[in-house]
């Protein structure tokens, strides 16, 4: 993509070079004119007076142009009215184009100009001066062309200073767009851009405050709902034998997954709120999927050994994650796979249960978000995919040929 300061730079080139022509253009119009119409008139009327008639001989014309140019050390030609040579002094010069009728400077390409003036009576005369006394619309060109050099080099710096503040201001959406809701941008200067700066400061801090509140909110009710969830599980204990066992063992289950509930949202908001891992350490993936294997019947596990950089913790919660819910929603047998791939190490749980619809196969990584029904009641593989991407890799919903249902993560090796 084209840099904006280059746009704006070469915008004022551009414009530069438009009013270097124009004025050239401008010059070359009217040059002839005003006081040079009138010098060309002296000039015509001395040449008429220092000339022989039109009918001399070419050596009277010799002869009177060679007095005529005498000390001048300038090229000099006189033409009949039929444009032929007549007489000539230094380096020959070419004849008047048919067609032209007045005098003024002649131009060809390759050579200095000629000035030619028609006389009174049809004859022309021209004239070539010096190199070294050189031609006014050279130095006209000349200034011109460091005129717009002087202000090109000037421009520079101030649309580089122009969009270096608009470069910040697009790395400090970017870093918010990304989650770094601390971001903020230098402001300077009192313009349009520096008033954006500040709009986006300020919007960039109500966003951080907004959000940490929520995130406080969050963290403190899931604290406060553990002391309830004790007291009823301590009511329970005292109920002992007194108390219906069907409905005992329902409450009991009702309690433990509420527990599981808050934990899950605990641990969300952490994962939230801390940037980087607690702890990291090289992990065998294929071990730590047989420990958590080992507590559910039914589970099959296969593959090879893969270790991958991390956080134990979070991968187990991650990989008991995907198995409770194989255990919950698909059905037996759950099959894991552990294996090396080129991006890395690649974990793979399938069920063989009612699978799930290409349309949902996204949604089911969102929270309270239950295949099917649209309505769940935890945060298992939203916690997944969040743990995944905690630690560089994804998580996927992809039914394999022979499974109906199958959630992969992909991790970087170590």
């Amino acid at each position: 993509m084209r840099r904006l300061y280059l746009r704006i730079y070469f915008a004022v080139l551009a414009s530069l070079a438009v009013f270097a022509l124009a004025a050239g253009l401008l010059w070359h119009s009217f040059a002839d004119h005003g006081p040079a119409g009138q010098a060309q008139e002296v000039a015509a009327m001395l040449a008429r007076n220092a000339l022989p008639p039109a009918g001399a001989s070419k050596a009277e014309h010799q002869a009177a142009l060679d007095r005529l140019a005498a000390d001048l050390r300038a090229d000099v030609a006189l033409f009949g009215v039929d444009r032929s040579p007549l007489a000539a002094v230094g380096k020959p010069l070419p004849a008047p184009v048919e067609g032209r009728e007045g005098g003024g400077w002649m131009y060809r390409w390759g050579s200095r100009p000629v000035w030619a003036v028609r006389l009174p009576d049809g004859r022309w005369l021209e004239a070539r001066m010096p190199r070294e006394g050189g031609f006014p619309g050279y130095r006209i060109f000349l200034m011109l062309a460091l005129l717009a050099l002087a202000v090109g080099v000037g421009a520079y710096p101030v649309a580089r200073r122009l969009t270096r503040r608009l470069e910040r201001l697009q790395a400090g959406v970017e870093a918010l767009g990304a989650g770094d809701l601390s971001a903020r941008v230098r402001t300077t200067g009192h313009d349009e851009v520096a008033r954006l700066a500040e709009s986006f400061n300020r919007a960039a801090a109500r966003i951080e405050e907004l959000v940490g509140a929520h995130k406080t909110l969050l963290a403190n009710a899931s604290h406060e709902l553990r002391t309830p969830l004790a007291r009823i599980r301590m009511a329970v204990e005292l109920m002992k034998e007194s108390a219906d066992p069907k409905r005992k063992a329902g409450l009991e289950q009702d309690i433990a997954e509420l527990d599981a509930l808050i934990d899950e949202i605990l641990l969300a908001s952490r994962l939230d709120a801390v940037k980087d891992l607690e702890r990291v350490e090289d992990v065998d993936l294929l071990a730590l999927a047989a420990e958590e294997c080992a507590r559910y019947e039914g589970a099959q596990l296969d593959g090879e050994p893969v270790t991958v950089r991390g956080g134990p913790r979070l991968l187990r919660r991650m990989v008991r994650n995907l198995l409770e819910n194989a255990k919950r929603h698909g059905a037996p047998p759950v099959e894991v796979r552990v294996a090396g791939t080129a991006q890395g190490a690649e974990l793979s749980v399938c069920d063989h249960g009612a699978g799930i619809a290409e349309a949902e196969r996204e949604r089911v990584f969102e929270p309270f978000y239950r295949a099917g029904t649209g309505q769940g009641s935890g945060l298992g593989l939203a916690l997944v995919r969040q743990i995944a991407r905690r630690h560089g890799g994804d998580a996927r919903c992809a039914p394999q040929s022979g499974r109906t249902s199958c959630f992969i993560v992909v991790l970087p090796a170590a």
